[in-house]
């Protein structure tokens, strides 16, 4: 049997995780479901490591999106005590390892507090170059569509100016590249609305482990996965295509 061959050497520029499976992790252990959003907080350095490790420009995180405001109040008020426990403890480190922090989402919901911390540590970390770390919080993809439509309509551009580079320049991730590469963990098939604009020629990675088991290995594995893609962009094998990929 042949084994398969790699189609190219280069790393993906932008990897964006679903960091699912928290609270099935807790409850495997018997433990309460925040002990897992706890876990898998503790698992960001790791992978955040092994990102510049590897030498990946931008890394996104879907930390908490539009819909888990449905979750019962209770598992909301600890996300974001968790949330903020996070930037009082890893701030610091985060700092001085050279991430550059960037928010996608909306923070009108987040209380006064919260919504500080948050914006402080985008500013202090905002000359930061080893890495852009984007934090998907309080995100939606289809909402990340509409406000960008908005903001489109309320210039005053005619609808047969509108482009795909004029929508791009309005989304949360403006200035971006979009992701080459996309991680579910848990065993999830779906996107959940994330960056559904943005993910429109990504490359999927699905797996079963549940987030907080999800380490520096398996994210290698992930980005090596990447390796043995063949991107077309609608063309044909062999053909060059333009790319497609990256917000203006």
């Amino acid at each position: 049997m042949t084994m398969q061959q790699p189609i190219s050497t280069s790393m993906p520029s932008h990897v964006a995780i679903i960091m699912d499976g928290n609270g099935r992790w807790a409850q495997g252990r018997g433990l309460p479901r925040l002990a897992g959003h706890h876990a898998g907080t503790g698992n960001i350095k790791r992978i955040v490591r092994e990102a510049i490790a590897l030498g990946i420009p931008y890394l996104t995180l879907y930390a908490f999106s539009t819909e888990n405001w449905r979750r019962p109040s209770w598992e909301v008020r600890g996300l974001m005590r968790i949330m903020a426990e996070y930037l009082d403890r890893e701030l610091r480190d985060l700092h001085a390892e050279g991430v550059r922090l960037r928010l996608l989402g909306d923070l009108d919901n987040v209380d006064n507090a919260l919504r500080k911390k948050i914006l402080d540590a985008i500013t202090l970390t905002s000359n930061n170059t080893a890495i852009t770390l984007a934090v998907a919080f309080n995100y939606g993809g289809r909402a990340d569509i509409l406000r960008a439509v908005r903001e489109i309509i309320a210039t005053g551009v005619s609808p047969d100016e509108v482009t795909d580079e004029m929508i791009n320049r309005h989304l949360y991730t403006a200035g971006m590249p979009d992701p080459d590469l996309i991680v579910r963990t848990s065993g999830e098939q779906r996107l959940s609305n994330f960056l559904i604009w943005q993910a429109a020629y990504s490359e999927y990675f699905m797996t079963p482990l549940l987030w907080p088991d999800f380490g520096p290995d398996q994210f290698r594995e992930a980005v090596q996965s990447f390796a043995y893609r063949e991107r077309r962009y609608g063309g044909r094998p062999g053909e060059q295509t333009a790319s497609v990929a990256t917000n203006s």
